[in-house]
């Protein structure tokens, strides 16, 4: 009965699931949050119910003991389902990390190292490593990089117009982000339409509150939407993905704007919610619907960035066999979806509006039978396949 604890750490808080290694199933997840705080907050599911808790949780190290005191708890037992290795989910590996790795000293100097790319991540997942080392300290610990599934780009896809030896010096290049989920979904594409990754070219569409596309072929991802950081590519629920960089100039000369509040601006403050002061896409796609103009063109401005990078990827890829969404907005919004391919029959892609509306938890096809292309609804799950490749590396 053994099994992999994913672990997915942030400044203040940490997400954790238990997966059975041999039927893949999640046996329990749970979030401790709040860290630091003067009361903190901890949740824990299992198939038998839900429970929260709260108390002082004045560091990661004291939260693992919050996890640890759960499982204890609720169950189910770690010593029933002894945990083999443990994956941590890592933002940043920059160009030096292209697969699941285990975790050294060294390894974790250089993701420490890699920091200064990954300012609002990095440190976290290194805190978060670092007290599941010590609460776990006699098992494999792995980290699976965000931008490892991108580092099979071509030069000419990662590299910026930007002088060049500045840029190497700098380490300034397109790495993309979502790796795992994209990585994910692209083969449970292929699982469910019982063909061979290798045989496949595929765009899959991870729309959530961060958003990206990716180009996949056999398996490899050579194109993705986000870049040097996630603030590139589509406009998503508070950043306002592509802009051209002159505008930022044009801000900092005409308001005197600080880097910092700058930063602040075009990653939490603009978007979908900068738009039209919406969070929440059903709530823009409810208002757009009873008329409200604004949240129309939020709605119209969303999509056809989506429209344009689904375009630029049938060309980069010379066409695609699949076209695959997935993640909250992915999975959930039939508005979103018909709206982002819509008028792209002559591109040998059509929906079918039925099956598009039918809501579903599992993968399906919402794509006409005459449809060239097939496109799906495919669900992701990135802890899963933390836990596949971190199995991988430990065994």
């Amino acid at each position: 009965m053994a099994s992999v604890l994913v672990i997915n750490s942030g400044s203040s808080s940490f997400k954790y699931q238990l997966i059975d290694a041999d039927s893949e199933q999640r046996l329990a997840s749970g979030l401790v949050e709040r860290i630091g705080e003067t009361t903190g907050h901890a949740t824990h599911d299992t198939s038998d119910g839900h429970w929260e808790r709260s108390l002082g949780i004045p560091d990661h190290t004291a939260g693992f003991g919050v996890m640890i005191d759960a499982f204890a708890e609720h169950g189910p037992s770690l010593e029933e389902h002894p945990p083999v290795a443990v994956g941590h989910r890592v933002v940043h590996g920059g160009a030096r990390f292209f697969e699941p790795t285990l975790i050294t000293p060294l390894v974790l100097i250089n993701i420490e190292d890699l920091s200064e790319l990954a300012p609002l991540h990095n440190p976290a997942n290194v805190e978060g490593i670092r007290a599941a080392q010590a609460a776990f300290p006699d098992l494999p610990h792995v980290a699976v990089f965000d931008t490892a599934f991108h580092q099979t780009m071509p030069a000419d896809a990662y590299t910026y117009g930007l002088e060049a030896s500045l840029a190497e010096r700098l380490r300034i290049r397109r790495y993309g982000f979502h790796g795992t989920s994209h990585e994910f979904v692209s083969r449970a594409a292929a699982d469910f339409v019982g063909r061979p990754l290798a045989e496949l070219k595929q765009i899959v569409l991870h729309l959530g509150n961060g958003a990206s596309v990716c180009a996949v072929d056999g398996g490899r991802s050579v194109d993705t939407s986000m870049g040097f950081t996630p603030l590139e590519g589509l406009v998503m629920g508070t950043r306002t993905g592509d802009i051209d960089p002159a505008v930022l100039l044009y801000l900092q000369r005409k308001t005197r704007i600080g880097v910092d509040d700058l930063d602040d601006l075009l990653n939490k403050k603009s978007g979908i919610l900068g738009l039209s002061g919406h969070r929440d896409m059903r709530d823009l796609t409810r208002a757009a619907a009873s008329g409200d103009e604004t949240s129309r063109l939020a709605l119209g401005v969303y999509v056809r960035r989506v429209k344009r990078y689904v375009g630029a990827y049938l060309a980069e890829l010379g066409g695609a066999d699949l076209i695959v969404f997935t993640a909250g907005i992915g999975e959930n919004s039939s508005v979103v979806r018909e709206r982002s391919l819509a008028g792209m029959q002559s591109l040998g892609i059509e929906i079918d509006s039925n099956r598009n509306a039918m809501p579903n938890d599992g993968p399906r096809i919402i794509s006409t039978d005459a449809s060239v292309v097939t496109v799906l609804v495919v669900p992701t799950n990135e802890e899963l396949e933390i836990a596949r490749q971190t199995l991988r590396v430990a065994e």
